[in-house]
């Protein structure tokens, strides 16, 4: 079977493919998988990946299946749609995902939604139409397509939890070879604040740096945190120094006097 068309979503071996496995074993594949004819009059599966998988693992050597004439778009967009539910896809399953039914309704020159204005820009449009039925803001799909400018690295942290997602999408705006440089730092330190890629940002919009120059940045902004402090004396500890007649604006005056008067001590 052909695959002109990339799957975006991981068919592993878990405990859930384990368990689908011991369903189709009882019960079969009972949802027939998509199936295409591909220009070389080839198969080829658009959507049931798991279900052809698990028949696999399951010995069985038939499953049910529905054909259907489909262009590259149309088969792009019908696999999204039947995988993009699932609870245990990536982030990066769902960037690619996304991506790739984003390029192919603009492919499609589909205007799915009508009550926009002709100076919204498509990019808006397209988004809006992936969103419907998601659960997730058109905004929400735009950051999971800025997950596809990262290094495979980077987007490897994000799937395992160890890249915050905002975080990821502000690092999807600078350039690769930065990027490269941001793993190794992470890979060395363990860890990357939103402070240090938001003044890392700032500083690229200025030119460009080198990885000395970049490091430096990181360091200043772990070394730049505020001790918080707060100091607060009671009236009955300030009124026993002043006369009874001395009013809050006559200690506090007294205070700042003293207090001038040893910061200069100080600095002899």
């Amino acid at each position: 079977m052909s695959s002109s068309v990339k799957y975006p979503f991981k068919v592993l071996d878990d405990e859930k493919m384990q368990d689908l496995v011991e369903s189709v074993k009882i019960n079969g594949v009972l949802t027939p998988v998509l199936l295409r004819m591909d220009e070389n009059e080839e198969y080829e599966m658009v959507s049931g990946h798991r279900r052809m998988h698990a028949a696999q693992l399951a010995g069985l050597t038939t499953i049910p299946a529905i054909v259907r004439e489909l262009s590259d778009d149309d088969a792009i967009v019908a696999m999204v749609d039947a995988n993009i539910q699932r609870e245990e896809l990536l982030p990066g399953e769902k960037a690619f995902a996304y991506k790739m039914k984003q390029e192919a309704m603009k492919h499609q020159g589909s205007r799915t939604d009508l009550t926009l204005g002709q100076n919204v820009p498509k990019f808006k449009r397209t988004t809006e139409a992936i969103a419907d039925g998601t659960g997730e803001s058109y905004k929400q799909i735009q950051r999971y397509i800025r997950l596809t400018e990262l290094i495979p690295e980077l987007l490897d942290l994000v799937d395992n939890k160890k890249l915050q997602f905002t975080v990821a999408v502000n690092i999807s705006y600078i350039d690769k070879e930065v990027q490269e440089w941001i793993y190794e730092y992470i890979s060395d330190t363990g860890f990357i604040k939103p402070k240090q890629i938001a003044t890392l940002r700032n500083q690229l919009n200025d030119g460009p740096i080198n990885q000395i120059q970049m490091l430096s940045i990181f360091n200043n902004c772990v070394m730049a945190k505020k001790v918080s402090r707060s100091l607060t004396f009671s009236e009955k500890k300030l009124t026993k120094y002043f006369p009874d007649d001395y009013t809050a604006k006559d200690m506090e005056q007294v205070i700042e006097s003293l207090l001038e008067k040893w910061t200069q001590e100080q600095s002899c």
